[in-house]
């Protein structure tokens, strides 16, 4: 079982209960109703007028607050400001269970991803493999891993269950876990697909998939919004949780196995930074082109604040200590300060007019006589009535010779 892998600090009923606040959000949402802006005062009115309606609240959220760049944020009295030396190139800071964005700094800057794309494989195909399916690795599956990949040490003609290697995805981050996955998926531009699908689906739209493992390629780009709504998604998923919460676990290796250990060093504290209290995972990622990149979550009572950081300047592992002013600033503002925007995909459109006036013109006949296709609905109710009158004697003139030969023969038919 994948649990018995997790560490001693973070039970399983921390992840589910986290996991549990985020799948709470699709179910039970509310907006403040208070704005912030003071009512505006008119001019004076008679004594003897009505009190006149307060104003109408404000929206909780304008979704154009996140497309605009820089910081944006909606400072609440009693809350600290928002971090102001951060060096990422953008980021975002999130409520889990609700999805509200509670600050962001260029949320839809199009960015080199990295290993965080990971998270979206994993929504896409963790659903589609069993955990407990055995494969065995051919070289094929292993011939385009590209060059100086982090990997997790699969190799061609061993065997091994779904859950190790997804164990090898989420904790070493290995891109041949993601190969040999993908082609148990239906193969690489298949998972390509599914991916993009996915993000669409989610309401990702700054996420272009080219290679699944977030190897670095052409056009391949997500954002630190698209990033967010990956990390809330798998928070959501039992499976998704534990795996990326995972500290320490054991890696099939033939007839013995070796240690591997998270990337994550927020969530394991290694490398000289220190873990952060209630860390649950989600996904780090490193390339030359990307730099540092990375989703965490941590919980704290009630409480899940999700964080996005890409591409901080400040080298080494600053991208940790980023996030983790993010998420300290962030446990101080969940609740208090008004969103500048939501993960929640927007609602569908309700169909256009002329659409809905379409529709009703195939039913109801039009006024205008030269227009009208009336005479053709009237024909074919009396044809189809026709067709059922002559169905109903066929059957009876059907039973009575039934019926008939049955006396004769002594046979009963009920």
């Amino acid at each position: 079982m994948v649990t018995r892998y997790l560490s001693r600090p973070l039970g399983r009923a921390t992840v589910l209960r986290a996991a549990a606040l985020a799948t709470g959000a699709s179910v039970c949402l509310s907006a403040p109703a208070v704005g912030l802006s003071a009512p505006v005062v008119g001019p004076s009115v008679p004594a003897v007028a009505t009190e006149p309606a307060p104003p109408k609240p404000l929206p909780a959220y304008s979704s154009s607050l996140l497309d605009r760049p820089g910081t944006q944020v909606r400072p609440a009295v009693g809350v600290p400001r928002a971090p102001s030396d951060l060096t990422a190139r953008s980021w975002l800071v999130s409520d889990a269970r609700t999805g509200e964005v509670l600050a962001a700094h260029n949320a839809h800057r199009r960015l080199r991803p990295a290993s965080t794309l990971k998270s979206l494989f994993a929504l896409t195909a963790l659903p589609r493999l069993h955990p407990d399916t055995p494969h065995t690795v051919t070289d094929h599956e292993l011939r385009e891993v590209g060059g100086g990949s982090s990997l997790v040490g699969v190799d061609a003609g061993r065997r091994y269950r779904v859950a190790d290697l997804w164990r090898g995805v989420f904790l070493s981050s290995g891109n041949d876990a993601v190969h040999v996955l993908a082609e148990m998926n239906g193969g690489w531009g298949r998972t390509v697909r599914q991916m993009q699908a996915k993000a669409r689906e989610l309401g990702a739209r700054d996420t272009h998939v080219v290679s699944p493992d977030g190897y670095d390629a052409p056009g391949q780009v997500s954002s630190a919004f698209d990033l967010a709504v990956f990390g809330r998604a798998g928070l959501a998923d039992p499976q998704f949780a534990r795996y990326c919460s995972t500290v320490r676990a054991r890696f099939p290796h033939g007839r013995w196995s070796y240690p591997i250990q998270n990337t994550n060093r927020l969530l394991t504290g290694a490398d000289g930074v220190d873990r952060y209290p209630g860390l649950i995972g989600v996904k780090n990622g490193y390339t030359s082109g990307a730099g540092h990149t990375l989703i965490a979550a941590a919980h704290r009572g009630t409480r899940t604040v999700l964080v996005t950081v890409m591409n901080p300047s400040g080298g080494g592992f600053s991208v940790y200590e980023e996030a983790r002013s993010l998420l300290d600033w962030g446990f101080t503002a969940v609740g208090r300060v008004q969103p500048v925007g939501s993960l929640l995909p927007a609602k569908p459109r309700k169909a256009p007019d002329r659409d809905l006036r379409s529709a009703a013109a195939a039913i109801v006949p039009s006024g205008r006589s030269e227009d009208s296709d009336w005479p053709a609905l009237v024909l074919v109710a009396v044809g189809s009535a026709a067709v059922l009158v002559g169905c109903l004697v066929l059957v009876r003139r059907r039973a009575a010779t039934v019926a008939r030969r049955g006396a004769a023969g002594g046979e009963f038919i009920r």
